[in-house]
């Protein structure tokens, strides 16, 4: 398996993958339950530059066969001008505001999602994409990563948990009551003795 840059031309087959972990997200930016609609909208998005869900934002987990899995992660200081594409997107496809609580902040590489195909789930691939953006950003780059996770999810808390990732605060996103955790270099440097 090879972690790598995503493409703009890979953009339908990310698409998906980005749903599974934010469905409810997408859905509220479509305005409706509508899987194509939302696919359809997160795929756009991919395909641009200078957007949270752009491919330059975005590593892929790729097997000889498919991408089996992806990550998007962003600074979290650039979410303001990340996300302000997004809204006007939502605005021009389906004419509709549309705002979110801040996921993020300055002081952190944020990964906004994380997600394995249905048919690579279970064989550890969503921890070797962990493993790999704890090395890209925390080791080589001495930068902090941060995550929200589902309090509802305790087994995804368990794997960050496990990895070094520590709770620093809650936030409410979408209604969802959600925990952030960071990793920072010092933690992970600790953590690996």
């Amino acid at each position: 398996m090879t972690i790598r840059k995503a493409k703009k031309e890979e953009s339908q087959k990310i698409a998906p993958l980005i749903f599974l972990a934010m469905e409810d997200i997408a859905y509220n930016f479509a305005g409706e339950k509508s899987k194509d609609k939302a696919i359809q909208f997160l795929e756009s998005l991919i395909k641009e530059k200078n957007n949270q869900y752009s491919y330059e934002n975005c590593w892929v987990a790729e097997t000889q066969e498919a991408i089996a899995g992806m990550a998007v992660i962003y600074n979290g200081a650039h979410l303001a001008s990340l996300r302000k594409p997004v809204t006007e997107k939502v605005m021009s496809m389906f004419s509709r505001s549309f705002e979110l609580e801040d996921e993020t902040q300055a002081g952190e590489y944020y990964i906004d999602c994380i997600s394995v195909a249905p048919d690579h789930q279970g064989k550890g691939i969503g921890s070797k994409i962990l493993l790999f953006l704890i090395e890209e950003y925390v080791h080589k780059h001495h930068e902090t990563l941060g995550l929200l996770v589902d309090k509802d999810n305790p087994n995804a808390k368990r794997l960050y948990v496990k990895l070094g990732f520590e709770p620093v605060d809650e936030k409410i996103i979408a209604g969802k009551e959600m925990e952030h955790l960071q990793l920072t270099y010092e933690k992970a440097t600790l953590f690996e003795d």
